[in-house]
């Protein structure tokens, strides 16, 4: 495998550095907030009972958040190509690991991600409209056994954005980044709004800030741990502990993306000084908003709204809003998010395509992925991300409730990103180790940035993380097995793949 220092002149002829530190600081904060931030403090305050709790469980992903792009940052600089935690993983781990990244992210992450916030952002279109529902469809369900197929309104906005974006992304890098920075200015201002709304106007004295016990669960009335996780009694703080890693699950999702930026590293200017500026910028401003956004829920919602408010269109940002202002306050933030959700999916499109380039590059891709259009844009990479990700939005998970005996449409993409989650923290671990290995491995390479509070900070990271894994392996073993083998099956794809780049 090409070194780094070798593969970069290549690159630099290929890709045009056309974004500045904010465009690249604006990838950052666009692809973290989507829609995450407005729905998941539902279930994770079901999960931990208490305001205090939390507040910590998104204040240790975001240290979490802010260790790794501590770290991530040294890489970046040392080694600015296109495919960023890609490359980083090959060079340090070696093709393997970087191929079994690159499977995750095209199979379920990345896709997964992007089907997800397009479903979101064609939910709260359906509070403007009733015609857009996931109950209007234009194909009824086709049942495969616990399965099924179907196309509704909600579904076909969701694929005629994931097309709008992909398309525009093929128009070339200044288009992708006029829409990313348009949205993200719009979506960082109506957060702020949510939080100002909450904070002032929208605190009462029966919020769960005001009339709950702030850090003893046990103290306020309807906290049910087995809710939590089924048959788990929680009775010392040790099991918790371990609740409150998985409320972590949904804030290590609203913060996650953070690394997208490090995809597009061969078309960054100056990206020695550029991109760890971008990486600590725009997760230092995103950690910070996500604190003051659960403080204006926890000082505006009582706390027994909070399990009532888990799916959308009825969110906390949506309730938090309709109680400060009224009826007009959950248009505006249903209004608000699709704003978000669709700046999100942009940056997602747009960082995307760059990993499964250098892995075309590499020949354990397609190959065409690996061509760039006369706009330097990888449009196969776009194209093919683009058809995954629809399909991904095209599968209902079929249940019955035990009570009325209704059918129960879910989406399976859901279910897959519940599955990766231990996963993806192992790809994170592992990357963050890479600053590790690589000053082992090529102390001579440029490090414009060296980790701030190396080797505390990138330690601190590897071991909240594992410990992350070790509780959620031991408390969801069936998701998180699951989620072992769909990384696991990239194995012989890899083998296939590599045979077949041998053989031309």
């Amino acid at each position: 495998m090409d070194p780094p220092a070798r593969q970069a002149p290549t690159e630099a002829t290929r890709l045009v550095r056309g974004l500045g530190l904010i465009d690249a600081t604006m990838i950052v904060v666009g692809s973290m907030i989507g829609s995450g931030i407005f729905i998941v403090s539902a279930k994770s305050m079901t999960i931990v009972g208490s305001p205090g709790w939390l507040l910590a469980a998104w204040a240790i992903a975001g240290v979490l958040t802010i260790s790794g792009a501590l770290c991530c940052a040294e890489l970046a600089a040392m080694m600015p190509r296109a495919g960023g935690q890609y490359v980083f993983l090959r060079e340090a781990y070696g093709s393997a690991t970087g191929f079994l990244f690159g499977w995750t992210l095209f199979f379920v992450v990345q896709t997964g991600t992007i089907a997800a916030v397009a479903v979101a952002f064609a939910i709260f279109m359906g509070v403007l409209t009733p015609t857009i529902s996931e109950n209007v469809y234009i194909i009824h369900p086709i049942h495969l056994g616990s399965y099924a197929i179907t196309l509704s309104t909600q579904q076909l906005v969701a694929i005629l954005l994931i097309v709008f974006l992909t398309l525009t992304n093929t128009r070339g890098l200044k288009t992708g980044k006029l829409i990313q920075n348009t949205f993200t200015f719009t979506k960082t201002a109506a957060l702020i709004g949510l939080i100002v709304v909450g904070l002032l106007l929208g605190r009462n004295a029966g919020s769960a800030a005001y009339a709950s016990n702030w850090w003893s669960p046990w103290a306020n009335v309807g906290w049910n741990p087995s809710t939590a996780q089924s048959g788990l009694q929680t009775t010392n703080g040790l099991w918790l502990v371990m609740l409150l890693g998985i409320a972590m699950v949904g804030p290590l999702f609203a913060q996650s993306a953070w690394n997208n930026v490090t995809f597009t590293g061969s078309e960054i200017r100056d990206p020695g000084r550029n991109l760890p500026r971008a990486l600590l910028i725009g997760c230092g401003a995103v950690v910070l908003l996500y604190l003051l956004a659960n403080l204006a829920y926890v000082v505006t919602l009582p706390l027994n709204a909070f399990p009532a408010l888990r799916v959308p269109p009825n969110t906390v940002a949506t309730e938090a809003m309709k109680m400060a202002l009224g009826p007009t306050g959950m248009i505006l933030m249903a209004i608000a998010i699709m704003i978000s959700t669709f700046g999100c999916n942009n940056g997602l499109i747009l960082a995307g395509a760059r990993i499964y380039y250098a892995m075309a590059r590499d020949g354990v891709f397609f190959k065409k992925a690996g061509n760039l259009s006369a706009r330097h844009v990888p449009v196969a990479a776009l194209v093919a991300q683009g058809i995954w990700t629809c399909l991904l939005t095209l599968p209902r998970t079929v249940t019955t409730d035990p009570k009325t005996g209704k059918v129960i449409y879910g989406s399976i993409y859901g279910q897959l990103l519940d599955y990766v989650v231990s996963a993806d923290l192992i790809f994170y671990a592992l990357m963050v180790g890479a600053v590790f290995v690589m000053r082992r491995k090529a102390p001579e390479l440029e490090r414009p940035y060296r980790t701030l509070g190396y080797p505390v900070v990138p330690v601190i990271y590897i071991l909240i993380a594992l410990l992350l894994v070790i509780d959620l392996a031991y408390l969801t073993p069936t998701t998180s097995g699951i989620g072992y083998i769909l990384v696991l099956a990239g194995i012989p794809v890899y083998l296939i793949w590599r045979r077949q780049a041998k053989a031309g």
